[in-house]
């Protein structure tokens, strides 16, 4: 019985020499994970993820501050406290004082944040006055709160050059390469979707920084793919292969999903 109580608390700890225990599957919605750090509370952030109460005391706390790049749109520096972002541990259970930032647009979800930097397109952004939400989370897609509120920051930003494209866009829509495009890339990942499962299981695919990757996807109903943290987009016409050719030139973990039927294909890692 010793022994037994011995390898359960192990198993319930985010030790025992092993990362974080992954609760939220790749494939799967965003189910919240069991631990013990803070309160889970009954309400959420708005968008299903529930607050993980903790004292004010120590606390993550997050800044938002918008430039304009000199090129294109905005560059945004989130300035953390008590916080570290965790790409790596990403679906795990919740630990303290770190995970990831969700990043909104006028209440909008525009991006998931792995680090400190961030790049706004301008063709994200249509004309006039909008209001910038960033919100932290914990690993398990827990939003961090303090007194029953959300850690967040906002910021201004005015767009006085309509953006191209005011509907519910990520980012960059590409059309499909050519069919020996993926020639050129150094890994393929190729994912089915029917019935709303993805075929294979959903896995992390591991990549180095600079390293060219295809994504073939073939789609039983008509959506969109895209890769969060690079801001790219892909028709996937119904039943059809579609491709998207990706240079992985930021390190993190990036998710691939569908818009329509809100499924992880994949998880980018990029080191």
């Amino acid at each position: 019985m010793l022994a037994l109580a011995l390898l359960l608390a192990c198993g319930a700890a985010t030790g025992c020499g092993g990362r974080a225990t992954t609760h939220h599957k790749p494939g799967t919605s965003h189910e919240q994970a069991s631990g013990n750090v803070g309160t889970l509370l009954a309400t959420d952030d708005g968008a299903g993820h529930r607050l993980r109460e903790v004292p004010a005391q120590g606390a993550p706390e997050v800044q938002l501050a918008v430039r304009p790049d000199s090129e294109d749109g905005w560059n945004l520096q989130l300035t953390v406290k008590n916080y570290r972002f965790t790409p790596d541990s990403t679906g795990g259970a919740a630990l303290p004082g770190a995970g990831h930032a969700h990043l909104e647009l006028d209440g909008r979800k525009v991006a998931r944040l792995y680090g400190p930097w961030f790049h706004l397109p301008a063709a994200q952004v249509p004309e006039g006055a909008h209001t910038l939400t960033v919100r932290l989370y914990a690993d398990d897609h827990t939003a961090w709160a303090v007194s029953g509120k959300p850690v967040e920051a906002t910021a201004q930003l005015t767009a006085t050059v309509p953006g191209a494209s005011a509907g519910h866009s990520h980012g960059e829509t590409e059309a499909a390469p050519k069919p020996s495009d993926p020639q050129q890339a150094a890994r393929t990942v190729t994912v089915t979707v029917r019935d709303g499962k993805v075929s294979p299981a959903p896995a992390r695919t591991e990549l180095r920084r600079g390293e060219r990757v295809a994504l073939r996807v073939t789609s039983d109903r008509a959506d969109t793919l895209h890769v969060h943290g690079y801001d790219k987009e892909l028709a996937l016409p119904a039943g059809q292969e579609a491709t998207l050719i990706l240079t992985a030139d930021r390190t993190g973990l990036f998710e691939v999903e569908t818009h329509g039927s809100h499924l992880v294909l994949t998880q980018l890692l990029v080191r």
